[in-house]
């Protein structure tokens, strides 16, 4: 790689470490010439499917369209860049995991709504309002009523330790459980 110092060729990495979750490599690099240090990402180039508009027509993925929604959605709330840019890279994950061509734009709002129901719920009404079309005060109170009866982060997160717990149990075998309590 060249050297952004001084424009050699000749550059080493120095250090590799795996970065944002293991989808990027950074890379120490050092030049021959000026020893001049940088950091590099290297990332795989997937190819994105088509997102399919509520008319129909087909539109390739943006992924900066997908942050100013997260954006607009999470004005002036409390949430770090590095909780949206997780939850950038979980919404396209699951875009790349789908395996499809085309992902109906629907499924990639639902998507969305999952990441920020998680993040804030204030954001999560913000952009539901808009991606369903509220028509008046009652579709909101529905959708507050709905978030409110939805399992917490934490419920959820407690629910998939039971499901993995019952996953290490070998075929045929009753669930693990707990020892009955003596009286």
């Amino acid at each position: 790689m060249q050297c952004p110092f001084c424009n050699a060729a000749d550059t080493r990495v120095v250090d590799s470490r795996l970065a944002e979750e293991g989808t990027q490599v950074r890379r120490r690099r050092e030049c021959a010439d000026c020893k001049g240090r940088f950091t590099t990402f290297e990332r795989a180039q997937l190819s994105m499917p088509n997102i399919i508009k509520r008319g129909g027509s087909p539109e390739p993925f943006d992924e900066d369209k997908l942050r100013r929604g997260f954006a607009s959605a999470l004005y002036k709330r409390p949430v770090s860049p590095d909780a949206v840019d997780h939850a950038v890279e979980a919404v396209m994950r699951k875009l790349r995991q789908s395996g499809e061509r085309e992902v109906a734009s629907m499924q990639l709002g639902e998507w969305v709504m999952e990441q920020l129901r998680d993040m804030d719920h204030v954001a999560y009404v913000r952009f539901a309002s808009v991606y369903r079309s509220f028509e008046d005060v009652n579709a909101f109170r529905e959708e507050i009523e709905r978030l409110q009866q939805l399992p917490t982060v934490e419920q959820r997160k407690s629910q998939m330790q039971l499901i993995e717990s019952m996953d290490r149990v070998g075929p045929g075998e009753p669930p693990l459980r707990k020892p009955p309590r003596s009286r």
